[in-house]
């Protein structure tokens, strides 16, 4: 009995290990370029599986606690299944990398980037202190930024990389101003230490501040509007590297929220703004996402709005809920972007049948049978896992799966076998949301009354307007012209970007150009 707390920490430290000597393996002497991948996969492979044990050895974590390995790291419950997660998806990518970069030039700058992020999320996910905290998350961003700019001659992906910088440097400033206000008010940068205060003596004014800051980091990190348009912009950057930014590092904020709850609980006025940045963007994201053409693009917006949901489960205090999406979202995201060409087909493929506008009817009894649904799933289960205005916002969000679409040769049967469809799916979506819940996360939620119903009542809108451009999408023209443009909030961060932090960002060939084109311009004059 007494080896097994030693393995345990040898499992949890060893993904990070393996990761740095990956960030090492590729500035090797003498080995070859294939060797390097196989290398590399050999390595995650074998970070995967210490993962794994690790989460198995963690035993009694499942109540909540963590398993302390150092006055700086622990590993919660949570981090285990993110560790594992993380791991598997930097594996699945990497082998998909090695094929999708063949032939391309700066391969090794490339792995050595993609194993340092692998490492800094591993380094984070164990952190108990602030210090190791805001030190991965950065290592996170700097890493980052060499596969974003993968291709330096693209000046969008430069200008993304850019606006993703300036926004990591303010949350880096917020995470210190953060740190040294629970710090001083806790005499400690351990956050073990920090639960126990918050448990005795509650937030004081430091602490409440101390949210605040932690709150606006994560908006920053999390590329919620209005400091989005980074993550639209870094489709520039290779498939895999999309596939890593959307599956698992922009999810690292819903990960700090949830590992922080026990802050938050004591800090309304921080799960406030968590719950106006969620909601917000979520809304609006989720009307731009629905104007986009482009596949990867309308991804982008898609994962901006999903974090918005994300972001507002934790200020709503579902953090189950929260981390049950932040694995889905992940898994989901990787698997569509490492699939776009499939997916850019099948979408060809629907755009040659004719869109079928719902019925009026069907549009207006969908909400009242999916909430019947969810209610009557709800009643076979002794205590619901969520409160009743998540349970009509779920009504809301899966109402669409029972709107009928118009047919003049549409027979009572048929109609009554697409009603059955759409409540088995409604059924079977909440079955699976129940039983997930089942899932040993470590997570405690509690729930706010208050800030569920205005998130209920913006999911109405929201819901309104979808059935509204079913019904009249000519009137509505002129408005989705402007969510095509993203109500231009991008733009004007751009603008104040490049005015907070000039710099020079286009591409040295692009400049030699101008340069020469205005030359050519004063010898003609």
């Amino acid at each position: 009995m007494e080896l097994l707390p030693s393995v345990l920490t040898f499992s949890l430290l060893l993904p990070v290990a393996l990761m740095v000597i990956g960030v090492l393996l590729p500035f090797l002497p003498k080995v070859q370029q294939a060797r390097q991948w196989q290398g590399f996969l050999a390595l995650s492979l074998a970070a995967l599986l210490a993962a794994a044990i690790g989460l198995v050895l963690r035993g009694n974590s499942a109540a909540g606690a963590a398993t302390f390995i150092s006055p700086w790291l622990a590993a919660p419950m949570l981090g285990g299944w993110l560790a594992v997660l993380v791991q598997l998806l930097g594996t699945l990518i990497g082998a998909f990398s090695s094929r999708y970069l063949q032939g391309e030039a700066g391969q090794q700058r490339y792995l050595a980037a993609l194993a340092g992020v692998l490492a800094a999320v591993h380094l984070l996910l164990l952190a108990d202190h602030w210090l190791v905290l805001i030190a991965a998350w950065a290592l996170v961003g700097v890493a980052l930024q060499h596969l974003l700019c993968f291709y330096p001659d693209r000046p969008f992906a430069q200008l993304a990389a850019f606006k993703k910088r300036l926004a990591d440097r303010l949350a880096d400033a917020l995470l210190i101003a953060a740190a040294a206000l629970a710090w001083w008010a806790v005499g400690s940068g351990s956050l073990s230490a920090l639960w126990r205060h918050l448990a005795l003596d509650g937030a004081s004014a430091a602490l409440q501040f101390s949210a605040v800051c932690l709150v606006l980091a994560v908006v920053l990190r999390t590329a919620l509007l209005p400091v989005h348009g980074w993550l639209i912009q870094v489709m520039e950057a290779p498939t895999p590297v999309s596939a890593l930014l959307h599956a698992g590092v922009v999810n690292l904020g819903g990960y700090v929220l949830i590992r922080f709850s026990p802050l938050l609980e004591h800090a309304p006025a921080a799960r406030w703004l968590l719950v106006a940045f969620g909601l917000g963007t979520a809304i609006l994201a989720g009307l731009v996402m629905l104007t986009r053409i482009s596949i990867k693009v309308r991804l982008a917006w898609s994962t901006v709005a999903q974090m918005g949901f994300m972001v507002l489960e934790c200020g709503l205090g579902l953090y189950t809920l929260a981390a049950l999406h932040l694995i889905g979202h992940s898994l989901y995201k990787a698997h569509t972007f490492l699939s776009a060409s499939t997916a850019v087909q099948n979408t060809r493929i629907q755009a040659l049948h004719d869109a079928r506008t719902p019925t009026p009817l069907s549009l207006l009894l969908a909400p009242a049978l999916a909430a019947t649904g969810v209610f009557a799933v709800l009643a076979l289960f002794r205590d619901a896992a969520w409160p009743w205005w998540w349970s009509l916002l779920l009504a809301l969000a899966w109402a669409p799966l029972l709107w009928l679409p118009q047919a003049s040769d549409q027979t009572l049967r048929q109609t009554l076998r697409h009603y059955a469809a759409g409540v088995v799916m409604v059924v079977g979506l909440t079955a699976l949301a129940m039983l997930a819940h089942a899932i040993p996360l470590g997570t405690v939620d509690r729930p706010d009354t208050a800030t569920g119903v205005i998130a209920l009542l913006g999911m109405v809108c929201l819901h309104g307007w979808l059935v509204a451009l079913q019904l009249r999408p000519a009137a509505l023209a002129r408005s989705r012209r402007w969510s095509y443009a993203g109500l231009y909030l991008d733009e004007s961060y751009t603008r104040l970007a490049l005015w907070l932090w000039p710099t020079r960002w286009a591409p040295a060939s692009h400049e030699r150009h101008s340069s020469r084109s205005n030359g050519a311009v004063r010898a003609k004059a």
